[in-house]
């Protein structure tokens, strides 16, 4: 249960202390708390988790554009892309025990707001956005780096780790909002040596091509080749 005067213990965690505690109770408090007061004052979190997301995103690509010096853009978007996800965020949010300082209404109190991740999530990018608001862009770029950068290198460590489909998806929607679809062209011989041709197409357009012995095979060969042309290691599709 959220206690003012336990933020202390969240701003020694994320070794920041706030000049203006307004900011970092607005940070923490969810909709569904503020709906439920009579005061007008008690705001809540999503527009600080609008400003956060921005600045989470410039800071994250900052380091990993400055850390990784080798990596292609497309490796660069895929670090990216999976640390300041849902999942990402919500990771750290765990870590920091960040349930425990927000503050709920009573229906998401019931529901087990406290270990959502999307919650969690949102309720990050508000800190994040909290800390930009009361001190600048330096202050706010090295608390994301001490709380993002393990995630960071472990991120780029499992380079291998993320398929190709996912990938793809996560790419096109940081860079375009929106995702690819998979359309099974054809499909050949008999049922134990089958063959399929699927197309990764995305707002109508080809952009990849693959076969294999099963759908998934070939989607994946699909989105792996529509990855190359992105990144220009492929010729494009006649």
């Amino acid at each position: 249960m959220f206690e003012v005067n336990n933020v202390a213990l969240l701003e020694n965690t994320i070794r920041y202390a706030f000049e203006n505690k307004d900011i970092l109770l607005e940070a923490l408090t969810h909709k569904s708390f503020s709906n439920e007061q009579n005061d007008p004052s008690a705001r809540d979190n999503e527009r600080l988790e609008f400003l956060g997301d921005a600045v989470l995103g410039v800071v994250v690509s900052h380091y990993v554009f400055r850390t990784f010096p080798k990596l292609s853009e497309g490796e660069l978007t895929r670090i990216r892309s999976e640390v300041v996800s849902e999942k990402g965020l919500a990771v750290i949010g765990k870590g920091l025990d960040l349930g425990k300082f927000m503050r709920l209404g009573r229906g998401e109190e019931r529901s087990g707001g406290r270990r959502k991740s999307s919650l969690l999530a949102n309720t990050m990018e508000a800190l994040i956005g909290a800390v930009f608001i009361d001190s600048g862009f330096e202050n706010v770029r090295r608390v994301i780096e001490n709380l993002f950068a393990d995630s960071i290198r472990h991120a780029a460590r499992r380079k291998a780790g993320v398929d190709y489909k996912t990938r793809l998806q996560e790419r096109l929607q940081a860079r375009y909002g929106d995702v690819p679809q998979y359309v099974l062209i054809h499909a050949e011989g008999p049922p134990h040596q089958r063959s399929y041709t699927v197309e990764a197409r995305f707002r109508d357009s080809c952009i990849g091509q693959g076969q294999g012995r099963s759908k998934k095979t070939a989607e994946q060969a699909a989105a792996r080749q529509a990855l190359e042309r992105l990144e220009g290691t492929s010729p494009p599709l006649s």
